[in-house]
């Protein structure tokens, strides 16, 4: 075997732990404040919220269009547990948020039991419009405050308080990390296959015995679970606040846009899209400043950020559905020949 080809022959979870290994023992010692802030922190929510949706969208099949709404759930519901029950861990009202947002996904997921496509799209749609309109109309969500807007309790568990930066970091890529790893096990099991079964041809899937209308329920289950904990870790650890414009349909569709970017039916492409919508607008700021200056200011940007990225969506429908998972893997086969 050749030197050239020796990465090929190391076995497939040296890479993750290797991923791992930077993230935790590397990064929280070269990267700065505005970094965690304003990049890591925001990607690792999105991304698990992105894991979230690619399992019920890109493993199972079923389109969803209501994502920041279970975010809206799993943080408001986080805030709540955390403020009225004295002595809860913060840990425990994470878990339990994420429950109520399983909750409410499989109230709207039911119709899926009976539409498909655009029609469940749509169905999944309300659920975005009536989150926001009981979490903007009922004060009691939150606390009763005037504005809507509530400060996110401490982050603060077994003693140890996340309150700097890279503590913030650590918190959330802790989290990212289990979710993550309980997902990628998952679609590796017989679940993950009854997923996949019922996606490609439900009557095939039917007909072989998978079980169609409890397998899309326990897809929108762990689906909005896994989405709730990324709406605690958005409001909680990035935003430091917990509001309904935090979880408007822009989110959504933000959401979509990084799992069809980064690659249906694959973690990583949670990550990979992730990571482009994130430092995406940042690079266009600093290039559209360098070339026209004073004249591109954030009215263009946000106007040309969602011209390129409608762009790319095309692109990647049109021309490469699997995202940028595909390209990464196609670049690093011609990089490392076997």
């Amino acid at each position: 075997m050749s030197a050239v080809a020796l990465p090929r022959a190391l076995p497939a979870w040296i890479w993750p732990l290797v991923v791992l290994v930077i993230a935790f023992g590397i990064v929280p010692f070269i990267a700065s404040g505005y970094v965690f802030d304003a990049l890591l922190i925001p990607f690792l929510a999105l991304s698990l919220a992105a894991v979230g949706l690619n399992l019920l969208t890109g493993y199972a099949g079923q389109l969803s269009l209501g994502t920041a709404a279970f975010m809206a759930v799993g943080a408001f519901a986080a805030y709540n547990f955390n403020l009225r029950v004295d002595g809860l861990p913060l840990l425990v009202s994470i878990g339990l948020a994420g429950l109520a947002a399983t909750a409410v996904g499989l109230v709207f997921g039911l119709p899926s039991l009976r539409l498909r496509g655009f029609y469940l799209a749509v169905s999944t749609l309300a659920a975005q419009f009536f989150v926001q309109w009981a979490l903007t109309k009922f004060s009691w969500f939150s606390n009763d405050n005037a504005s809507g807007v509530i400060d996110a309790p401490a982050l603060e568990v077994a003693g140890i308080v996340f309150d700097t930066p890279v503590g913030r970091y650590i918190f959330s890529l802790s989290i990212v990390t289990v979710l993550t790893l309980l997902a990628w096990r998952l679609v590796r099991t017989q679940t993950g296959h009854h997923f996949i079964a019922v996606r490609d041809n439900e009557l095939a899937a039917r007909v072989i015995g998978v079980p169609v209308l409890r397998t899309k329920l326990l897809a929108f289950a762990v689906s909005s679970f896994i989405v709730g904990v990324a709406g605690v870790l958005w409001g909680f650890v990035y935003l430091r606040t917990v509001e309904p414009a935090g979880f408007n349909l822009d989110r959504s569709f933000q959401i979509l846009f990084i799992v069809i970017i980064g690659g249906l039916a694959t973690i990583r492409g949670a990550f990979f899209g992730a990571a482009l919508i994130v430092v995406f607008p940042l690079l266009l700021s600093r290039v559209g400043s360098f070339l026209f200056g004073g004249w591109f200011d954030s009215g263009v940007l946000d106007m040309s950020q969602r011209i390129v990225l409608g762009a790319l969506i095309i692109f990647f429908l049109a021309v490469e559905p699997q995202g940028l998972v595909a390209l990464w893997d196609r670049a690093r086969k011609r990089l490392v020949p076997a």
